[in-house]
């Protein structure tokens, strides 16, 4: 870049992170006045006077709010990054607004400051342009518009903005990407008034040592003699002494350092912050006065070996997050902003990945606040910024960002979209010397390749030697990824020296609700159901998932048995709470009968540091087996909760027990008519073929329970010869005979005069290897209305996502949900179910209950809508309509099949040892039928 280009910019700069220069009240300094001519955010907004050059409700002056995006306002043409270049809008919006400025700012430096506009952006004041037109849409701009203003007097402002850059580059590092585009001012514009001698701008460091460092950029230096800084906690409390620098007439910059002992440091699980207040003295008396947030913290990348926070290393538990909502686009407001860094640290994630542009300055003050690590990443999607424009570009991400405590490293682009000529920007503007990195390349110190397999490389990733840092995986579509194989991802990226986390793809759908088709929600096909969340923040399964799984708090695997004395070992996953900063309770339920007799207690906890394992002490009542199941809830040291933990005390044989009633005044009766063998309990009449060997009919003085057509095994042949059939006392056996070396072993139905029957089948999965494991029946799916429930749940899981899911009682009604499509009803109805013990289908004719007395037996209710482009996500499932099963298949991601994804994404491994009897599975099922 040219030396007179270079100059241009750092002045044009000089103001670029001014928003976060708060005023400071005082009779002697100036303060820094702000005046805002738009809104402050989507939910607070200001109409201007608009006018759209093409498109929808084009072609007149209107009114339009800003902040906002035009698209979504009801003008010109909605576009997703992919669309052919033949088929993008390419409209402009001309903005008209009129503002009166303060008589007595007269004498002052007046700037204009746009935090946001897609895409090329010319500004007119009074008719006379303020500047160069900038280009790029995510980035902090300002311009110097003193001589152009009347003061005290009513002011033109014009804006012409450009969705379709003049500038090939910028079209193709921002709106060519595998997201939304859109146009407009979509973040908020204001005026400035400073004193013509000021602080123009600060760049603070903040060291875990204490060290505080500021760069304090002036706007001239003519009267002005001396900087002085005093450091302050969030409650206003001094941290040490004042300090200062001398300047001199001409100086542009001036260095402050001093030392604090033993600061308070920032970390996302302890986000302590200070203020440093800096005043411009001229002779003594102050002339400018600013406050600026920080945090006392240190990142360090240490060569084949991690990143380490103030001396700890650190894994990120991630996840990437698009600037959007629904109803307003890339428009946001602090709110939102507040809301997804709650949502993110509510699935125990401690940082976020700005995917693909740098956000709103609220969301990073939320992050600051709240505590989570941001990567900040400057545009680029496959596609590069050209060096010019992104040079500006780069220093205006820098200016506007640099202060944020959370943010930890700086991205240049994605996936291919690197300007190398721009990372020495980033090395010489950034006073923290945060690292850099290149998202999917190999560079530098780290490999960040994306989506990679479970155990991938070759000299490369966690087999290589470079700090293994992905930072997109188990890329979400649908159902698919995202929670589905973290399990797996997680404990060996936790175990492995060299893996230092990574960020999931992504936090939430980017679905736009269409202002042209009725708010209807159009995600551009399968392009933006990518997200944990939907489009409204609907929690998907995947949500409860990773909250188990990145728990900063790992339980040891346990079985309740009568030995149990209330201890559990468990893993401190903190990096800088000790385990007794945190609560623990314990809560004990029963489920059966409607029994919802409860009991709570509390936990022990001793000194667990972060890294190390201990256990932890429920005081349990000494008739806690009287109990179904106990609850562990973790809160961490704001009590926010971590997690609520189930084990089960009472198992699925024991419930049954309660739950099932033999004794009834019928006899039963067996006969064998038409092909078919009946038997008759009272008004109950139960039939099954005699050829096929499967249920036929189930009939009560009710009427019919559609129950039919099993048990059918999900993969292979019963091998049916026969029935036989005999007494057991007042009950009636109706046994079936299988060839040779079948894979059904066993199937007897045992009718009880209640009403009640009892069917147990013993099988053989089919092969070695197989995908799908336990018995199918015929359900119509048409009449059920609602499951009332004891098992896992409230949602569905599979095989490679079985975290996230408590035992208790359940109630769900019907949907037919496709996720991330149409109307959105989470949780899902139709699925897989883990460890059943009972279920009662509510139809619009008899229910249907069924009671399961083994453990660990999967309920498949129906089969799920999927997409028709599902890619990965549209598992395999059994025939039939409900299932009772040993083994389910697991879910791939957008780009993965689920079989390169860990060990839980493989088929189900079991050897018979040559059908040998004793290794045959086994399920027994208690069925209702009496009509009670």
């Amino acid at each position: 870049m040219k030396p007179t280009i270079k100059n241009n910019l750092f002045k044009a700069l000089a103001f670029a992170c001014s928003i976060q220069l708060i005023a400071y009240s005082s009779s002697k300094a100036q303060q820094t006045e702000i005046q805002y001519l738009s809104g402050t955010g989507s939910d607070k907004t200001v109409n201007w006077q608009f006018f759209c050059t093409a498109g929808r409700n084009s072609g007149k002056w209107t009114t339009i709010p800003v902040p906002s995006n035009w698209e979504l306002q009801g003008f010109g043409k909605y576009n997703y990054g992919h669309d052919k270049d033949s088929l993008r809008g390419k409209e402009q919006g001309l903005y008209k607004y009129n503002f009166t400025v303060p008589a007595n700012w007269q004498g002052r430096t007046i700037n204009i400051v746009f935090e946001g506009s897609m895409t090329d952006t010319e500004v007119k004041i009074n008719g006379q342009s303020a500047g160069a037109k900038h280009q790029g849409s995510f980035y902090c701009f300002t311009y110097n518009i003193t001589k152009l203003l009347k003061f005290g007097k009513k002011n033109l402002l014009e804006v012409t903005v450009s969705k379709h850059s003049a500038n090939e580059s910028v079209n193709g590092a921002e709106r060519r990407g595998d997201y939304w585009i859109f146009g407009g001012i979509f973040r908020p514009v204001f005026l400035q008034a400073l004193p013509v001698e000021h602080i123009a701008h600060v760049a603070v460091d903040g060291k875990a040592t204490g060290a505080f460092t500021a760069k304090v950029k002036l706007s001239t230096a003519t009267q002005a003699d001396e900087v002085t800084a005093q450091l302050y906690t969030m409650d206003g409390k001094k941290a040490g002494n004042a300090f200062s620098a001398t300047i001199k007439a001409g100086d542009s910059v001036a260095m402050l350092q001093t030392t604090v002992a033993s600061p308070l440091l920032w970390t996302p699980e302890f986000p302590n912050r200070y203020r440093v207040e800096l005043t411009l003295l001229a002779k003594g008396k102050p002339v400018h006065v600013i406050q600026e947030k920080f945090g006392f913290r240190t990142v360090e990348v240490r060569e084949r070996d991690g990143i380490y926070l103030n001396g700890v290393k650190i894994k990120f538990k991630g996840v990437n997050r698009h600037s959007f909502w629904p109803a307003t686009g890339r428009a946001m407001n602090e709110t939102r902003s507040i809301e997804d860094v709650q949502m993110i640290k509510d699935m125990n994630m401690n940082a976020v990945r700005m995917s693909h542009y740098p956000p709103d300055a609220h969301f990073l003050n939320a992050c600051d606040s709240l505590g989570l690590m941001v990567l900040d990443e400057l545009g680029g999607w496959h596609k590069a910024y050209d060096t010019q424009v992104g040079s500006i570009l780069v220093k205006e991400m820098i200016a506007h960002d640099c202060n944020h405590p959370s943010i930890v490293i700086w991205d240049n682009g994605n996936e291919g979209g690197h300007n190398f000529e721009l990372d020495h920007w980033f090395d010489e503007l950034d006073l923290q010397q945060r690292p850099l990195i290149h998202p999917w390349q190999v560079f530098r110190q780290f490999d960040t390749q994306h989506y990679i397999n479970y155990d991938y490389g070759n000299d490369t990733h966690l087999h290589g030697h470079k700090i293994t840092f992905p930072t997109e995986f188990l890329h979400g579509l649908y159902d698919g990824g995202l929670g589905s194989a973290l399990e797996d991802y997680w404990e060996l990226m936790w175990r492995h020296p060299l893996s230092a986390g990574g960020f999931l793809w992504v936090f939430a759908d980017e679905g736009v609700a269409r202002k042209d088709k009725n708010d209807s929600i159009d995600n551009d096909g399968n392009h933006a159901p990518d997200g944990i969340v939907g489009p409204f923040h609907e929690k998907e399964g995947s949500y409860y998932t990773i909250k188990e799984v990145w728990a900063p708090v790992h339980f040891e695997q346990k079985d309740l048995t009568a030995a149990f004395n209330g201890h559990f070992r468990v893993e401190n996953r903190y990096h800088f709470t000790n385990l007794n900063q945190c609560r623990f309770t314990f809560k004990l339920a029963s489920l059966q009968n409607g029994n919802k007799e409860t009991t709570t207690g509390t936990v022990t906890v001793p000194d667990i540091a972060p890294g190390t394992t201990g256990a932890i002490t429920c005081n349990l009542p000494a008739n806690w087996q009287q109990y179904s199941v106990l609850y562990v809830t973790a809160y961490d040291a704001h009590q926010k909760e971590i997690y609520t933990w189930s084990w089960p005390i009472k198992l699925p044989s024991a419930m049954a027990q309660t739950l099932v009633k033999q004794e009834g005044k019928a006899a039963v009766t067996v006969e064998e008519k038409d092909s078919l063998i009946i038997a008759t309990a009272g008004d109950v009449v139960i039939s099954f073929h005699t050829t096929t060997g499967l249920l036929q009919m189930v009939q009560n003085g009710k009427g019919f329970i559609p129950l039919s057509n099993g048990p059918i095994l999900c993969e292979g042949e019963t091998g049916f010869v026969k029935w036989n059939t005999r007494k057991e006392g007042n009950n009636q056996v109706i046994a079936a005979e299988f060839q040779k070396k079948s894979l059904c072993q066993m199937l007897e139905w045992t009718v009880y005069p209640s009403g009640w029957v009892k069917m147990q089948v013993k099988y053989y999965p089919k092969e070695y290897e197989t995908s799908l494991v336990g018995i199918n029946f015929s359900f119509p799916e048409s009449i059920v209305k609602s499951i009332q429930w004891v098992g896992n749940g409230p949602y569905r899981v599979w095989k490679n996502r079985m975290k996230g899911v408590t035992l208790n009682a359940w109630n769900k009604e019907y949907n037919n949900t496709s996720t991330g499509e149409g109307k959105l009803v989470y949780p899902e109805f139709k699925g897989y179910y883990s460890n059943l013990y009972s279920m009662k289908l509510i139809t619009s004719g008899q229910p249907l209950t069924v009671v399961c007395n083994n453990e660990d037996v999967f309920l498949r209710l129906f089969t799920p809508r999927f997409s028709v482009t599902p890619f990965n996500t549209a598992p395999v499932f059994p025939g039939g309509d409900l299932s009772f099963m040993h083994g389910i298949s697991p879910i791939g991601t957008k780009s993965q099949k689920a079989e390169k994804m860990g060990p839980m994404g493989q088929k189900h491994m079991f050897f018979d040892y040559w059908k040998d009897p004793m290794y045959a599975k086994d399920i027994t099922l208690f069925f209702d039928f009496s009509g009670e």
